[in-house]
């Protein structure tokens, strides 16, 4: 973010809760959200798909991870604890206010994240895969 305020880079994809304050503060300008709806954040911002870039979203998402083997009580307690903050409307304010968009309480359990986890590999390993055997051809 420095390095685009301070004019050495010309672009970046950055999730709102790091380019909000900049854009609010008018040191860089913002050309879309990358999703296929407006973020409540910001809803003066265009879409990807409204920008003339069709498609183009990228999700951008934070989950605690636990050692393999975790007993599951253990993971049950620690899932309960999450999603009970996030249910607390103070929090739930904060976070919107930076950008953060909050999942569903279906979406917080475990099993979603596997699932988001699983899609977000079948989406990106075929890009990203090919990158790296070239890369350690060289």
């Amino acid at each position: 973010m420095q390095d685009l305020v301070a004019g050495q880079i010309d672009m970046m994809i950055e999730p709102p809760t790091t380019t909000l304050p900049q854009v609010r503060a008018g040191t860089i300008k913002v050309f879309a959200v990358t999703a296929n709806s407006r973020i409540a954040a910001a809803p003066d911002i265009p879409t990807v798909d409204e920008s003339g870039l069709s498609g183009f979203y990228l999700s951008n998402w934070y989950a605690l991870f636990a050692p393999a083997g975790t007993p599951k009580n253990v993971i049950a307690t620690l899932n309960a604890a999450v999603v009970e903050a996030l249910a607390d409307p103070e929090v739930r304010s904060r976070l919107a206010v930076q950008g953060q968009e909050l999942p569903t309480r279906d979406q917080l359990m475990p099993e979603a994240l596997a699932a988001l986890q699983k899609a977000d590999i079948e989406k990106w390993e075929p890009i990203i895969k090919p990158q790296t055997s070239r890369a350690s051809k060289s």
